[in-house]
């Protein structure tokens, strides 16, 4: 058993290729939170000592559900303390400026959450995650 839980919350509605960017981009981020310790990160080596550096050792969950059910999962992750990233809507199109812009002038009830990634305490992560589905 692993003292914490690695999970992704995607939303339903997005393109695969939406899906796979907003993941990409929130677990970039959340790694770089909380650094190769709390992630469990190993480097494999295969049998001619080629490196596979930074694979983590607790199973990555990704599960699926609606842009206000990660919505509100977030609240509570920031009420508990767990750490996380989230990818909008504002975050894509344009360049890095008009995103961070377009996020800046956006209120929070108006964003359209794409994703979330959480790692905490396995059981809190648990109870917060158990309504999603696994990803399909």
């Amino acid at each position: 058993m692993f003292e914490n839980k690695l999970v992704a919350i995607i939303n339903k509605d997005l393109e695969s290729g939406v899906a796979l960017n907003a993941l990409a981009h929130m677990s970039i981020g959340l790694g770089a939170q909380l650094g190769k310790n709390i992630l469990r990160l190993n480097d494999y080596k295969d049998g001619q000592d080629n490196i596979y550096p930074n694979i983590s050792q607790i199973p990555f969950i990704i599960l699926n559900g609606k842009s206000s059910e990660i919505r509100k999962t977030v609240i509570s992750a920031r009420e508990l303390s767990i750490a996380h990233g989230i990818f909008l809507d504002t975050m894509t199109g344009g360049t890095y400026v008009e995103q961070l812009e377009r996020t800046e002038a956006s209120m929070e009830e108006a964003l359209k959450y794409y994703g979330c990634v959480l790692c905490g305490e396995w059981e809190l992560v648990t109870q917060l995650t158990r309504k999603f589905s696994l990803f399909k």
